[in-house]
């Protein structure tokens, strides 16, 4: 058998050498290896808070669906890690080296992903206790602030590449990249009202925020649909 040989672009350090601040350029394999290592974490850390409810003798049933906001919170949070996963896979097959302030900007996505599992244990509890109280408006504006945050580090990392287009691997990428921004930019907004509104208001209101983002990520995981004008 031939051993394949390996990419330079995406295994080794960037034949740019250093930038202008004297740090060296590298490819993404390291920095993909980590960011999965840091995503598998985060998304096994979420089952962690799914665990048999005191009950007494004959009352397990009636138990277990008491803390359906358990599952609910892991299925959301799941979702939300699995497309985080999804999008940074897309991303980074248009990256040919990377820089430190993608390397900032990326450990910033990560430090977001892997807290995100504390906002859905504090969502869980809170509403296990009372759906509608303080505690649960309280929590859903804590989710809502750290996914606002997760959306903001997509942005760093969007607007970072979008100022560096020599760090992609083709003018092609470019469009993607300004996809990228819009999307990360409306996942802030979103979440943002979401959160306001589930403290305002109610806290239903945010959590289906909550489950609807992370399917507009999924769909455009790709970037946006192109809008083309017909002619008639």
């Amino acid at each position: 058998m031939t051993a394949e040989t390996p990419d330079p672009s995406r295994t080794g350090p960037s034949s740019e050498g250093r930038g202008e601040e004297g740090f060296a350029r590298t490819g993404t394999s390291r920095v993909e290896a980590f960011s999965d290592a840091v995503f598998a974490i985060a998304i096994t850390i979420l089952a962690l808070d799914m665990r048999t409810p005191p009950h007494s003798t004959g009352q397990l049933l009636p138990a277990l669906w008491h803390q359906w906001p358990v599952y609910l919170g892991y299925l959301t949070s799941f979702a939300y890690i699995g497309v985080i996963w999804l999008n940074h896979h897309q991303t980074f097959t248009r990256i040919r080296t990377v820089d430190r302030g993608l390397h900032a900007a990326n450990l910033t996505l990560l430090l977001t992903t892997a807290a995100l599992a504390f906002p859905t244990a504090v969502v869980s509890e809170a509403v296990q206790s009372d759906a509608i109280g303080a505690d649960a408006r309280t929590a859903v504006a804590l989710y809502a602030l750290i996914a606002a945050a997760m959306c903001a580090s997509w942005l760093w990392i969007h607007t970072h590449l979008a100022h560096h287009p020599d760090l992609l691997s083709g003018r092609d990428d470019e469009r993607y990249i300004r996809h990228g921004r819009l999307r990360s930019s409306a996942g802030v907004i979103v979440y943002a009202l979401g959160g306001a509104l589930g403290w305002f208001t109610h806290p239903a209101i945010a959590m289906g925020v909550f489950l609807l983002l992370p399917v507009f990520y999924f769909v455009t995981s790709e970037g946006l649909p192109r809008v083309r004008r017909q002619g008639r």
